[in-house]
């Protein structure tokens, strides 16, 4: 059987091993694209959304949702005690991010339920992507618009104006490093399967 083929569920990885590196890899992911700090790399968008999605859908224990939010605060606090970002984000509605990371943390929790190491999972990954971006959306975005007091008479007309400038790129930045998360573990998972079938090993 292939990393293709269709088969039971195989998520969350399976042994402690692969948790431990999948969780480093998706902490320094975080910090290589988050902000502007001593080790991010500005080119790239936020990996945010994505890592706490691949947390909900890669990694087994229920506290790697508040670890990954503690990184986020931290590396948000630690750039705005160098200079290196304003305090324009942190407001009040900073805080509305731990319910819309919750989202993103619930619907990897979710997908991992439905994926299956075959192609046919990619339109049940885009529709769980699309539904747990719009909620993370509403809850991040739409608590900043109307409780960050950054705007003098927020209303849902203003908020709406704004969601075709920015829900797309959020959406977008999100599908793409979760396509590749998975693209990189079906990979991985295929060269795996290979080696110990040349090993003579059952799989």
């Amino acid at each position: 059987m292939t990393s293709l083929s269709l088969s039971a569920s195989v998520l969350p990885l399976p042994s402690a091993r692969a948790q431990v590196i999948a969780g480093i890899a998706l902490a320094l992911l975080m910090i290589a694209t988050r902000g502007q700090h001593f080790a991010s790399v500005n080119a790239l968008p936020s990996a945010s959304w994505a890592v706490f999605f691949l947390a909900g859908a890669l990694l087994r224990p229920m506290w790697a949702l508040p670890a990954f939010f503690l990184l986020s605060s931290l590396l948000d606090f630690s750039s705005l005690a160098s200079g290196t970002i304003t305090d324009w984000c942190l407001s009040p509605a900073y805080w509305a991010l731990a319910f819309a990371y919750a989202a993103l943390w619930l619907g990897g929790h979710v997908y991992r339920g439905l994926h299956r190491d075959h192609w046919r999972t990619v339109p049940r990954l885009a529709l769980v992507l699309a539904v747990t971006a719009s909620v993370a959306y509403l809850l991040s975005k739409g608590g900043f618009y109307f409780f960050s007091g950054r705007y003098p008479e927020p209303n849902l007309s203003g908020f709406l104006a704004r969601v075709p400038h920015y829900y797309p790129r959020a959406l977008g930045t999100l599908a793409g490093y979760v396509g590749a998360a998975f693209v990189l573990r079906a990979f991985i998972h295929g060269l795996s399967m290979r080696t110990t079938s040349r090993s003579g090993t059952p799989a």
